[in-house]
């Protein structure tokens, strides 16, 4: 865990109600099409267990297959439709929260970062990953 790192937040609105956002956030055959920074990345695997204590389990992979890793984590809060809030192999913490606003959400999500990589590098690929989930959604 970075100590000395404030938490980054990130955000997107979801055009979609809230029971559809909620769903393709959480059930591994979405997870699996959103998922990504880039077209270069892909999951192969989700695995999801929505409740506190529950772990769950994305396998990301390079499509040339030069690298891959597990993103992994046990669920610390599960409000329905409101609030996921994770804690990662690693350490770090996430929360993800739900917001209605007018026709559809807002997507507020807050990670602590990791000390491998520039700040500025992981704020990307993270809103890249939700920006993906937002056109994946909307193309529904």
């Amino acid at each position: 865990m970075n100590s000395n790192s404030t938490p980054i937040s990130i955000s997107t609105f979801v055009n979609l109600p809230i029971e559809i956002v909620w769903k393709v956030w959480i059930r591994p055959v979405h997870i699996k099409k959103w998922n990504n920074a880039s077209l270069d990345w892909y999951t192969p695997f989700a695995k999801n267990d929505l409740k506190v204590g529950g772990k769950f389990n994305y396998r990301m992979e390079a499509r040339d297959g030069s690298f891959g890793f597990d993103f992994e984590g046990k669920y610390l809060e599960v409000e329905l439709e409101k609030l996921i809030s994770y804690q990662l192999e690693d350490g770090r913490k996430v929360r993800v929260k739900f917001e209605k606003e007018g026709t559809g959400v807002r997507l507020i999500e807050i990670f602590e970062p990791e000390n491998e990589n520039p700040i500025e590098l992981q704020l990307q690929g993270w809103q890249a990953i939700l920006d993906n989930f937002k056109r994946y959604c909307e193309a529904l």
